[in-house]
């Protein structure tokens, strides 16, 4: 079908020649650019969104002449000298911030510890893969080590030592639980005549490290795979550089020099005394400042106890608010007057009208509209690290944590009692508590968390609209999850439900899974070998 409206540029057949490499087609007003380095794709739609002229002729006529004087030069050079030109100019003279939006990434990290993991997870734009602990064991021991990180301020203090024996002693009692947990579980869970040899081991495998990933420290080495724009990268390397464990500033310097020879222009401003360098400053000065006014006024209070998952703060006129703003796409009516309306309809009425916004969905991917966005949700919850580092991840909300340690206490599988792994458990969990303490006392509380099993329970609050709530917690409660983060879900929904009230808005959210699964990787393994049948 032809897009209506626009009539393409016309090119003569050398310009033809000149275009085709570059971009899809030369002939309609639809296309897509090819083998362009970022940070021309990026410049030229900033040329773009400034000048009358088609993208293709601005290529022509200001880009690709480097071609023509380069010859075969390679295809990452074409135009590459203008567009960082043109990005110092804008970003520089203009501040033109959005302009860094328009190239992007994708480096990775590998072995970096899971505390410089959550740094890297930080931004709401960026999209992140991690290296899972539920199908990778941590057995390795690359050049005799386990994979752990040994922060650099440990160097030259006698704490290097116990830190390095206490690791050393959680990745011994995980390794050698891991066969043990396995038999252990197939036990329990005997093979189906329909499961594959492959499935069951598959399953069985991901129980037992689920199972005993509380073992292992937060010091334990993952990779990450992050993709961004430059804009992104920015304010994350400003973070690191800011931050105050010397593992995040290095891998800032790393990451700060591979980025620079890919997307170069989109970081000019970082080491700048007069712009990065004041602006890393100040990220270091408030949190010190943050911190110690925090440590004066709360001195001396202790945490009150609460259940795992609080529903901290809601609204209550929330679902009123929903149905106003569904209402309003279908109406003329203003803002305010849908809001009045909305209060006046009974609660039956109100849950009618979100029915027919949900609209009838096949599968959890099928989200209503921008109206449930109109209400939101504060939860604070006390979790295991473990299950803190999967919900980390999720963006379009607000999430923030509170330091690592063990004063919160630790939970404890009950296959880890009925497998007979609970000494063992015990012992990792009391002696990391004990080396953590005495980091603490030896003026290193930044670095104190590196040697904390996931175990241990790390407090933290998400806070999301309702749509971004349904993504959540839907996702998180399929059964093939963890069940740590899955029972924080359930939570989550029956808050909603029976807490806000909110009964429609978590009807709504169909595809949540409240069921007890035994062995959450069964099904979604079935699926998997089923489709590779299909495909061979």
């Amino acid at each position: 079908m032809a897009v209506p409206g626009i009539t393409p540029d016309q090119f003569t057949p050398d310009e033809v020649r000149t275009l085709s490499p570059y971009f899809t087609n030369t002939d309609r007003p639809v296309f897509g650019l090819t083998q362009l380095p970022e940070t021309v794709k990026g410049a030229l739609f900033a040329r773009y969104s400034r000048s009358a002229k088609s993208l293709r002729r601005l290529f022509l006529d200001e880009f690709a002449g480097e071609l023509i004087e380069l010859g075969p030069a390679p295809v990452a050079a074409v135009g590459s000298s203008r567009a960082d030109k043109l990005y110092a100019r804008v970003l520089g003279e203009y501040g033109d911030d959005s302009v860094a939006q328009l190239g992007s990434e994708h480096p990775a990290c590998e072995g970096v510890s899971n505390v410089l993991t959550k740094v890297l997870e930080w931004g709401r734009l960026m999209a992140y893969l991690e290296q899972s602990t539920r199908y990778v064991p941590y057995t390795d021991r690359p050049d005799g080590r386990w994979k752990y990180h040994v922060p650099a301020e440990l160097e030259g203090s006698p704490l290097r030592e116990t830190f390095v024996d206490t690791l050393d002693r959680a990745f011994e009692a995980y390794a050698r639980w891991i066969p043990a947990l396995e038999a252990h579980f197939r036990l329990k869970y005997p093979k189906a005549p329909e499961d594959s040899d492959g499935v069951y081991r598959s399953v069985i495998r991901a129980k037992a490290l689920d199972t005993l990933r509380g073992l292992l420290p937060a010091a334990t080495r993952s990779n990450v795979g992050l993709f961004g724009t430059g804009q992104a990268y920015e304010a994350l390397l400003l973070r690191m550089f800011a931050h105050p464990l010397q593992e995040v500033r290095a891998h800032a310097d790393a990451m700060l020099a591979e980025l620079r020879l890919i997307i170069p222009a989109f970081l000019t401003r970082i080491d700048q005394p007069n712009r990065g360098g004041v602006w890393i400053e100040y990220l270091a000065n408030t949190r010190r400042a943050m911190q110690s006014q925090a440590e004066q006024v709360l001195d001396g209070t202790d945490a009150e106890p609460r259940p795992e998952v609080v529903l901290a703060d809601f609204d209550p006129d929330g679902e009123a608010k929903v149905v106003a703003a569904a209402l309003y796409a279908a109406s003329t009516l203003p803002d305010d007057q849908l809001m009045a309306i909305a209060r006046r309809l009974s609660a039956d009425d109100r849950a009618a009208l979100l029915r027919a916004y949900v609209g009838q969905r096949a599968n959890r991917r099928h989200k209503p509209g921008r109206a449930f966005e109109r209400t939101t949700y504060r939860f604070d919850i006390l979790s295991d690290y473990g299950a803190f580092r999967d919900l980390q991840r999720h963006r379009l909300l607000t999430l923030e944590w509170q330091p690592l340690s063990p004063r919160h206490g630790y939970t404890e599988p009950a296959a880890i009692e009925e497998a007979g792994a609970l000494a063992d458990w015990r012992e990792v969990m009391d002696r990391s508590a004990d080396r953590y303490e005495a980091r603490a006392a030896h003026g290193l509380p930044e670095v104190a968390p590196y040697g904390v099993a996931m175990a241990y329970r790390v407090r933290f609050y998400m806070e999301m609209n309702a749509r971004e709530a349904m993504h959540v917690i839907e996702l998180r409660t399929t059964p093939q999850g963890h069940p740590a983060y899955r029972r924080v879900c359930q939570l989550m929904h029956r808050a909603i439900a029976d807490v806000a009230g909110h009964r429609a808005i978590a009807e709504a959210m169909s595809f949540v899974d409240h069921s007890d699964v035994e062995l959450e990787r069964l099904q979604q393994e079935r699926q998997m070998e089923k489709k590779r049948q299909l495909n061979s």
